[in-house]
């Protein structure tokens, strides 16, 4: 329960959190005040020696002395810095370096006075070692709870502990300490340590400044509860990408805001500062692994050569060009047809990334002349081919552009590098081309085939390798997205269906292995990523909120809106005829696809892209269906042709 403060209590800590709030003691001032403390408490030394009666010898020396000792002290609080920190905010490092400041100076004080009574230098050497002594106490207590007094007044003005929110710091290393430092001195965000938590067993149950340190059993809602823990904090340099992931998973379970401490030389000039601390993602919380890359072999495939990357401006395409930065690559070309997020991520590359020569290219691949004039001037080396319709709804009702763009699209491409003597055209495909059961997924499995029939088409040495994976996280118009403007919008969070499932995995890391298995493949290959396992849609909706702060199916709701037209409860990454071989990486494996006659196939689609606009959707959805006898959906408005074609 908050206490409840009068009025005027309330009154006087606003107006001395707004001087504390406008005013900040520059350095030189405090190192000035505390040579004054020092001069005076010397006076209060003098006088307390002598009882307030001054012998007629020391009236007019005693000042001198006085001055002596305040050089000494001005000069070793010059050395040690005490007068450095900020006094509102004073930790128990400041006090040590006032207490090392004041015990040196009296130490060198001590020594003079010594050597002056048995060397007989200068009277004003004579200093008493009573009054140095006394002097020592007075000056310390002075500085010491000067510093206190302003330390509590300022916690006065921001408020108790009862006041601010309780946090557990996961951590109680080296690292763990900086990050309690850090979030103490910021009083902006009100966080009040509650303790450390640590794996280690021969740090729990001792104090860290006065700090329990507990194991990782507390995080329990007894604990969580009977404490008012709000928030966690991660900081421990070495974890493991699962123990992690299970961290931030009790965590987020028991309701807390999960925050991670950046790495070290992602610091600001250096230094920790609250800003910097990360929430925690849903990345972090999946705990994908980190891909370990033969940075050798893809090196030498892409260095001194021009690459080019259709639908660059999307979330796939855009990545892979951020890849690119880590190679030494000739030319980066990017070809996307939206130009307002082409012109943003313009603007990122060039300047982030000074060094790498990007060229924009409007264009829309569909367009052969545009494309043939791209690749007449610019000569590119290597394809990677991303651009496509993706929306599985929007497709649905619109079957005639998803093969036009998808199935017309990966037909000039792959058309115009066997023309140009590309070297490698790398596809990327989706789960959703496995047992199709949306346009969208047949188009892209109609995609894979024009691949497979140029790859076996004679006279060409290009090397056409296809990359098929599911979901990545944060996509442009994926489910994440969606529910992180739904959550913010104070919810509903629609889900279509309890039992959905979907693969999941990161952009960066589908790039990774993009790349890889791009510099792998000998032509002719599908490379099938190894995603993990299914994540549910609902579980993941559900960790979303919690990530967010919220409470499902209290603070915000989870809707259940039904399937959509070619919607499936659960992806696939091989057909039921389909068996992969293992390749030298663990999470890459080459489908054994069934064969195909290239030359009918290609035909067939040189047919439907001619005659597209003069047939309807059901024709065009036949047609598909007569190429992709696996393709057939349920739940669709063209169910009527996938039951005529089993009659």
């Amino acid at each position: 329960m908050t206490m409840v403060y009068p009025a005027w209590i309330m009154n006087m800590r606003r107006k001395t959190l707004n001087f504390f709030n406008r005013h900040s003691v520059p350095r030189w001032t405090v190192f000035l005040v505390d040579a004054s403390v020092v001069f005076f408490a010397f006076i209060v030394a003098y006088v307390l020696r002598f009882n307030f009666d001054l012998p007629e010898d020391r009236e007019h020396i005693f000042i001198y002395q006085a001055l002596i000792a305040t050089a000494v002290y001005a000069g070793f609080g010059l050395v040690f810095k005490s007068y450095s920190g900020l006094l509102r905010h004073t930790t128990l490092t400041d006090i040590t370096l006032v207490f090392v400041v004041t015990t040196c100076s009296v130490i060198v004080l001590v020594i003079l006075s010594s050597l002056n009574q048995w060397l007989r230098w200068v009277a004003i050497l004579a200093i008493p070692q009573s009054i140095l002594l006394i002097h020592y106490v007075a000056v310390s207590l002075f500085l010491f709870f000067g510093r206190i007094l302003i330390k509590l007044i300022f916690l006065f003005a921001t408020g108790t502990v009862r006041n601010k929110k309780r946090v557990l710091i996961y951590g109680a290393g080296e690292l763990g300490f900086v990050v309690k430092r850090v979030v103490l001195s910021d009083p902006r965000y009100g966080f009040h340590v509650s303790g450390f938590i640590d794996d280690d067993r021969s740090l729990q149950g001792k104090k860290i400044n006065g700090i329990n340190v507990y194991g990782p059993s507390i995080l329990s809602p007894e604990f969580i509860e009977k404490n008012k823990i709000e928030s966690l904090i991660i900081a421990i340099k070495s974890l493991s990408v699962d123990r992690k992931s299970s961290i931030i998973r009790s965590s987020v379970n028991l309701g807390l805001e999960v925050l991670d401490t950046p790495e070290v030389d992602k610091w600001v000039a250096g230094q920790l500062r609250m800003p910097q601390f990360k929430r925690v993602d849903l990345e972090d919380l999946l705990g994908r692994k980190p891909i370990k890359l033969n940075i050798g072999l893809i090196k030498k495939g892409l260095e001194d050569k021009t690459i080019l990357i259709t639908g660059a401006a999307g979330s796939i395409g855009s990545e892979i060009a951020r890849q690119m930065t880590s190679f030494q690559c000739d030319r980066v070309l990017l070809v996307d047809q939206a130009e307002t997020p082409l012109f943003y991520i313009q603007n990122e590359l060039r300047e982030k990334f000074l060094d790498i020569r990007f060229q924009i290219l409007p264009a829309d691949v569909t367009n052969a002349s545009r494309m043939e004039q791209i690749f007449s001037e610019h000569g590119p080396d290597i394809v990677f081919h991303a651009a496509a319709y993706k929306h599985v709804s929007l497709m649905e009702e619109n079957p005639h552009e998803a093969i036009r763009v998808n199935v017309g699209g990966t037909k000039v491409m792959t058309d115009l590098a066997i023309k140009y003597e590309v070297e490698k055209f790398v596809m990327i495909s989706t789960d959703k081309s496995v047992n199709p059961s949306s346009v969208m997924g047949a188009s892209k499995r109609l995609c894979e085939k024009v691949v497979q029939a140029s790859a076996r088409k004679e006279g060409h040495n290009t090397q056409f390798i296809i990359t098929r994976f599911g979901n990545v996280i944060g996509s442009n118009g994926s489910v994440i997205p969606i529910f992180s403007r739904q959550i913010e919008n104070g919810g509903p969070v629609t889900v279509t269906h309890p039992e959905v499932y979907r693969y999941f995995m990161t952009i960066p890391e589908a790039c990774q292995l993009v790349l890889e298995a791009g510099f792998m493949g000998q032509g002719g290959e599908i490379f099938v990523f190894d995603m993990g396992q299914q994540v549910k849609i609902a579980d993941l909706a559900r960790a979303m909120i919690k990530l967010s702060g919220f409470i499902p199916d209290k603070d915000i709701q989870i809707v259940y809106t039904g399937l959509r037209p070619g919607e499936k409860l659960y992806e696939e990454l091989l057909t039921d005829s389909e068996k992969t071989i293992p390749t030298h990486h663990e999470k890459i494996k080459i489908a054994q696809v069934e064969e195909i006659d290239g030359e009918i196939v290609l035909e067939h689609i040189d047919w439907l892209l001619r005659d597209l606009y003069t047939l309807c959707s059901c024709e065009v959805v036949q047609a598909i269906k007569d190429l992709i006898p696996e393709y057939q959906t349920t739940n669709g408005k063209f169910r009527e042709v996938h039951s005529k074609s089993h009659k």
